[in-house]
Protein backbone atom coordinates (compact mmCIF):
# COMPACT_ATOMS: atom_id res chain seq x y z
CA UNK A 1 0.00 0.00 0.00
CA UNK A 2 1.13 3.56 -0.78
CA UNK A 3 0.24 6.94 0.62
CA UNK A 4 0.37 9.65 -2.04
CA UNK A 5 -0.04 13.10 -0.55
CA UNK A 6 0.06 16.57 -2.00
CA UNK A 7 1.03 19.53 0.14
CA UNK A 8 -0.96 22.75 0.25
CA UNK A 9 -3.20 24.98 2.32
CA UNK A 10 -6.93 24.27 2.73
CA UNK A 11 -8.60 27.69 2.38
CA UNK A 12 -10.13 28.61 -1.00
CA UNK A 13 -7.97 31.74 -1.12
CA UNK A 14 -4.94 29.45 -1.61
CA UNK A 15 -6.48 27.58 -4.55
CA UNK A 16 -4.33 27.69 -7.70
CA UNK A 17 -1.33 29.18 -5.88
CA UNK A 18 2.22 27.98 -6.30
CA UNK A 19 2.28 26.55 -2.77
CA UNK A 20 -0.80 24.41 -3.50
CA UNK A 21 0.64 22.61 -6.51
CA UNK A 22 0.70 19.39 -4.41
CA UNK A 23 -3.10 19.54 -4.00
CA UNK A 24 -3.42 20.08 -7.76
CA UNK A 25 -1.26 17.00 -8.39
CA UNK A 26 -3.50 14.87 -6.15
CA UNK A 27 -6.59 16.15 -7.96
CA UNK A 28 -5.10 15.07 -11.31
CA UNK A 29 -4.13 11.63 -10.00
CA UNK A 30 -7.61 11.20 -8.47
CA UNK A 31 -9.21 12.05 -11.81
CA UNK A 32 -7.09 9.40 -13.56
CA UNK A 33 -8.07 6.62 -11.14
CA UNK A 34 -11.70 7.79 -10.79
CA UNK A 35 -11.35 8.52 -7.09
CA UNK A 36 -13.00 11.18 -4.94
CA UNK A 37 -10.67 12.82 -2.42
CA UNK A 38 -13.41 14.09 -0.13
CA UNK A 39 -13.50 11.93 2.99
CA UNK A 40 -12.37 14.02 5.98
CA UNK A 41 -10.24 11.83 8.24
CA UNK A 42 -6.83 12.16 9.93
CA UNK A 43 -6.81 15.96 9.41
CA UNK A 44 -6.94 15.32 5.64
CA UNK A 45 -9.19 14.88 2.68
CA UNK A 46 -8.71 11.24 1.64
CA UNK A 47 -9.56 8.95 -1.24
CA UNK A 48 -8.67 5.35 -2.04
CA UNK A 49 -7.90 3.67 -5.32
CA UNK A 50 -5.42 1.51 -7.19
CA UNK A 51 -2.35 2.35 -9.23
CA UNK A 52 -0.34 -0.39 -10.94
CA UNK A 53 -2.32 -2.99 -8.97
CA UNK A 54 -1.39 -1.46 -5.59
CA UNK A 55 -3.85 0.11 -3.18
CA UNK A 56 -3.17 3.83 -2.75
CA UNK A 57 -4.43 6.38 -0.27
CA UNK A 58 -4.58 9.85 -1.80
CA UNK A 59 -4.37 12.68 0.73
CA UNK A 60 -4.60 16.45 0.89
CA UNK A 61 -3.65 17.43 4.46
CA UNK A 62 -5.94 20.12 5.88
CA UNK A 63 -3.51 21.20 8.61
CA UNK A 64 -1.93 24.04 6.62
CA UNK A 65 1.48 23.58 5.10
CA UNK A 66 3.61 24.02 8.23
CA UNK A 67 1.82 21.17 10.06
CA UNK A 68 1.48 18.72 7.16
CA UNK A 69 3.46 16.12 9.08
CA UNK A 70 0.67 15.66 11.64
CA UNK A 71 -1.68 14.40 8.95
CA UNK A 72 0.95 12.26 7.21
CA UNK A 73 1.94 10.70 10.56
CA UNK A 74 -1.68 9.86 11.46
CA UNK A 75 -2.51 8.36 8.05
CA UNK A 76 0.68 6.31 7.81
CA UNK A 77 0.28 5.02 11.39
CA UNK A 78 -3.33 3.95 10.87
CA UNK A 79 -2.68 2.19 7.55
CA UNK A 80 0.78 0.95 8.65
CA UNK A 81 2.50 2.55 5.66
CA UNK A 82 6.29 2.73 5.90
CA UNK A 83 8.01 6.00 4.90
CA UNK A 84 9.50 4.30 1.81
CA UNK A 85 5.90 3.87 0.54
CA UNK A 86 4.95 7.52 1.06
CA UNK A 87 5.08 9.80 -1.99
CA UNK A 88 4.85 13.55 -1.39
CA UNK A 89 4.09 16.01 -4.20
CA UNK A 90 5.13 19.57 -3.37
CA UNK A 91 6.28 22.92 -4.75
CA UNK A 92 9.95 23.78 -5.14
CA UNK A 93 11.22 27.32 -5.76
CA UNK A 94 14.74 26.14 -6.58
CA UNK A 95 13.49 24.50 -9.79
CA UNK A 96 12.40 26.44 -12.88
CA UNK A 97 8.65 26.53 -13.41
CA UNK A 98 7.44 23.29 -14.95
CA UNK A 99 10.49 21.15 -14.14
CA UNK A 100 10.32 18.19 -11.77
CA UNK A 101 12.82 16.39 -9.64
CA UNK A 102 12.29 13.11 -7.79
CA UNK A 103 14.17 12.29 -4.61
CA UNK A 104 14.05 9.11 -2.49
CA UNK A 105 14.98 10.95 0.75
CA UNK A 106 16.83 13.97 2.04
CA UNK A 107 16.60 17.21 3.96
CA UNK A 108 13.64 19.58 3.95
CA UNK A 109 15.51 22.03 1.69
CA UNK A 110 13.88 24.92 3.55
CA UNK A 111 10.34 23.68 2.80
CA UNK A 112 8.24 23.89 5.97
CA UNK A 113 5.83 21.16 4.86
CA UNK A 114 8.69 18.70 4.41
CA UNK A 115 10.26 19.85 7.68
CA UNK A 116 7.01 18.98 9.49
CA UNK A 117 6.80 15.55 7.81
CA UNK A 118 10.41 14.68 8.68
CA UNK A 119 9.82 15.74 12.29
CA UNK A 120 6.54 13.81 12.68
CA UNK A 121 7.73 10.63 10.92
CA UNK A 122 11.17 10.81 12.58
CA UNK A 123 12.47 9.92 9.13
CA UNK A 124 13.50 11.64 5.92
CA UNK A 125 13.21 8.44 3.89
CA UNK A 126 9.94 9.18 2.11
CA UNK A 127 9.72 9.79 -1.63
CA UNK A 128 9.38 13.32 -3.00
CA UNK A 129 8.15 14.67 -6.31
CA UNK A 130 9.27 18.29 -6.43
CA UNK A 131 7.39 20.47 -8.89
CA UNK A 132 9.26 23.59 -9.92
CA UNK A 133 7.40 26.84 -9.42
CA UNK A 134 10.40 29.08 -10.07
CA UNK A 135 11.62 31.90 -7.86
CA UNK A 136 10.76 35.59 -7.90
CA UNK A 137 12.89 37.59 -10.34
CA UNK A 138 13.28 40.35 -7.78
CA UNK A 139 15.46 38.92 -5.00
CA UNK A 140 13.93 41.43 -2.54
CA UNK A 141 10.44 40.07 -3.19
CA UNK A 142 8.84 38.41 -0.15
CA UNK A 143 9.10 34.66 -0.65
CA UNK A 144 5.87 33.94 1.25
CA UNK A 145 3.98 36.35 -1.01
CA UNK A 146 5.51 34.67 -4.05
CA UNK A 147 4.60 31.06 -3.16
CA UNK A 148 1.13 32.13 -2.03
CA UNK A 149 0.65 33.99 -5.30
CA UNK A 150 -1.22 32.68 -8.34
CA UNK A 151 0.49 31.35 -11.44
CA UNK A 152 0.81 33.67 -14.42
CA UNK A 153 -0.66 32.62 -17.78
CA UNK A 154 2.85 31.82 -19.02
CA UNK A 155 3.54 29.72 -15.90
CA UNK A 156 0.32 27.77 -16.40
CA UNK A 157 1.47 26.76 -19.90
CA UNK A 158 4.40 25.01 -18.19
CA UNK A 159 2.56 23.72 -15.10
CA UNK A 160 -0.53 22.12 -16.67
CA UNK A 161 1.50 19.54 -18.68
CA UNK A 162 3.39 18.58 -15.48
CA UNK A 163 0.12 18.11 -13.59
CA UNK A 164 -1.20 15.91 -16.39
CA UNK A 165 1.90 13.71 -15.94
CA UNK A 166 1.51 13.22 -12.16
CA UNK A 167 -0.45 9.98 -12.49
CA UNK A 168 2.19 8.48 -14.81
CA UNK A 169 4.94 9.58 -12.42
CA UNK A 170 3.15 7.87 -9.51
CA UNK A 171 2.55 4.76 -11.59
CA UNK A 172 6.21 4.60 -12.62
CA UNK A 173 7.38 4.93 -8.99
CA UNK A 174 5.04 2.17 -7.83
CA UNK A 175 5.55 -0.18 -10.78
CA UNK A 176 9.21 0.34 -11.67
CA UNK A 177 10.75 1.77 -8.48
CA UNK A 178 12.06 5.18 -7.54
CA UNK A 179 15.47 4.76 -9.23
CA UNK A 180 13.84 4.05 -12.61
CA UNK A 181 11.35 6.89 -12.13
CA UNK A 182 14.23 9.27 -11.34
CA UNK A 183 16.06 8.22 -14.51
CA UNK A 184 12.93 8.77 -16.56
CA UNK A 185 11.65 12.04 -15.08
CA UNK A 186 14.37 14.04 -13.33
CA UNK A 187 14.86 17.40 -15.00
CA UNK A 188 12.31 16.62 -17.69
CA UNK A 189 10.17 19.37 -19.17
CA UNK A 190 6.72 18.53 -20.48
Amino acid sequence: MYLIAGLGNPDKKYSCTRHNIGFDAIDMIAREINCDVKKLKFKSLLGEGKIAGEKVILAKPQTYMNNSGEAIRDISAFYKIEPKNIIIFHDDISLPTGRIRLRPKGSDGGHNGLKSIIYQLVSDEFLRVKIGVGAPENKNYDLADYVLGKFTKDDLKKIVPVLKECFKISECIIKDGMANAMNKYNGKEF
